[in-house]
This record gives structure tokens, C-alpha cells and sequence, in this order.
């Protein structure tokens, strides 16, 4: 009865080895239900960062890049967007990919959103990628390219307080959600206008006072506006493009 047993040691084996080599495989192409998979050259697009350096899109060519519209003062969404963010950069670091992708966020708000107020929202959130902003009309040429809509609407009633100047806001922007994936070569891949859904249903202090109203509403349901967009979609398109299964992480 030995080698019997031991054949069937040997089958169990290969088995559990033959799983764990389909459990670190790249992920294949994105769903359709998850978004837009597409090809398309992405134009430099000159801008500037948080530190009043100038920088395109450009600048990230060799690199994957999750790039998110956002603003400072959002009190709707973009908070969830930072976590979220913060939880991709934390897999792909632990993946030992900080070389090959990069996150980017740039701002819908050229008019308050100014180098030295990115650099505060870096400091007060984390965020510890590129956040870019620029003349309006360059914020404007980023948005028609990505279809990305903006639009200054009032400010609600109360109004928030502004973070940076603890006075009182005087507009809001309402803006696409979402991401697009940009892959090494400088081509817009993958793109979605998905709410994110924080998965924990909580937020650091700092981005949770953020919100208003109606983003405490979108962090405890997110589903209820519609379809969303995870940690775990963005690791997967992530993946795709650099060939690897990205873990996410706590």
C-alpha cells in the first residue's frame, strides 16, 4: 500500500502547486461591466505639480498611471477616492512596483487648487503620489481629452469650511468620478466614471471631516448612486497591463 499512497502524496502535490501558480497569474483583460478597455495615445498635457515644478503626463512615460480627477474642497466623493488611492499605493509598493506604476490625481478646481494647497492636501491626507493642477485652460484641454465633465455649482446651505483657510466655501465643483489607467507606452487603457466604494465604510479623520451630508451617504452606500469602483478593479486593470497579480493589502 506504500506506493500507492505515495503517488497519490505526489497527485495532491502538483495539485496544490498547479493552484497556487493560477492564483498568482496576471489578471486577463478588464470586464466590460467595469468599465471602458480602449486604446488611445494619450497627448503630454503640460501642467504643474504640488511643488510648483512643471510636469505632463508625459513625464510618466515607462510607467503605469491610475489617473483620477479630483479637487481639495470635494465633500461628495473625492475623499473616498483618496482612501482608496492610498490603499492601491500601499499594494503596490508591498508588490515592489513603485518603479513601474504611479498614481496621479489632478484637480477639476485650477482657481483655489494652487501647488501650495496640493502640497497641504498631501500632508493632511497622505497622499503621497503626483497632484497636479495648471491654468484653466490646461485643466480644461485634460478633462476633453479624459471626458471628464466639471462645473462650478453654489455651495451648500450651510456652507463647509474650507480646510486650508477655515473660512467658509463659496462654490462647489461637480465633476466626473472615476479613474483611467494609462499604460507604459503613454496609451489611456482603461477608464471608468464609477463612484468608489471604500470597503471598510470608514475613513482616516482627516478625510472623513471632509465630507458633507451627502459623502457620508455615498461612503455607507456608494452602490446607491449607481456602479462603483474597488481597490481590488484597480489592482486587477493595474495588473493587466504590468503583467502581474497585485495583492491588495490591509
Amino acid at each position: 500500500m506504500g506506493a500507492p499512497v505515495a503517488t497519490l502524496a505526489l497527485l495532491l502535490a502538483a495539485s496544490v502547486s498547479l493552484s497556487a501558480c493560477f492564483s498568482t497569474a496576471a489578471p486577463g483583460v478588464p470586464s466590460p461591466s467595469i468599465g471602458i478597455v480602449q486604446n488611445r495615445a494619450v497627448p503630454p498635457m503640460p501642467m504643474v505639480n504640488q511643488n510648483s515644478q512643471p510636469m505632463s503626463l508625459a513625464a510618466f512615460r515607462g510607467k503605469t498611471v491610475v489617473l483620477a480627477p479630483m479637487l481639495t474642497l470635494c465633500q461628495e466623493v473625492c475623499p473616498l477616492t483618496t482612501e482608496n488611492l492610498l490603499l492601491v499605493q500601499r499594494a503596490i509598493d508591498a508588490a515592489g512596483l513603485a518603479k513601474k506604476v504611479a498614481i496621479v490625481e489632478y484637480s477639476v478646481d485650477p482657481q483655489r487648487d494652487i501647488p501650495a494647497r496640493l502640497a497641504a492636501y498631501a500632508r493632511l491626507t497622505g497622499a503621497s503620489w503626483t497632484l497636479l493642477t495648471g491654468t484653466q485652460a490646461q485643466v480644461d484641454a485634460m478633462n476633453r481629452f479624459f471626458y471628464v465633465y466639471a462645473q462650478k455649482v453654489p455651495e451648500g446651505n450651510p456652507p463647509q469650511i474650507d480646510w486650508w483657510t477655515h473660512k467658509p466655501l463659496t462654490y462647489d465643483v461637480s465633476h466626473t468620478d472615476g479613474y483611467m489607467v494609462i499604460d507604459a507606452s503613454g496609451h489611456e487603457r482603461f477608464a471608468t466614471s464609477s463612484m468608489p466604494d471604500v470597503a471598510s465604510h470608514t475613513l482616516p479623520r482627516a478625510l472623513n471631516q471632509m465630507l458633507d451630508t451627502q459623502g457620508q451617504q455615498n461612503l455607507n452606500d456608494p452602490g446607491a448612486s449607481g456602479q462603483t469602483w474597488t481597490v481590488g478593479q484597480v489592482l486587477s486593470v493595474v495588473g493587466w497591463l504590468v503583467h502581474r497579480n497585485i495583492p491588495a493589502v490591509s
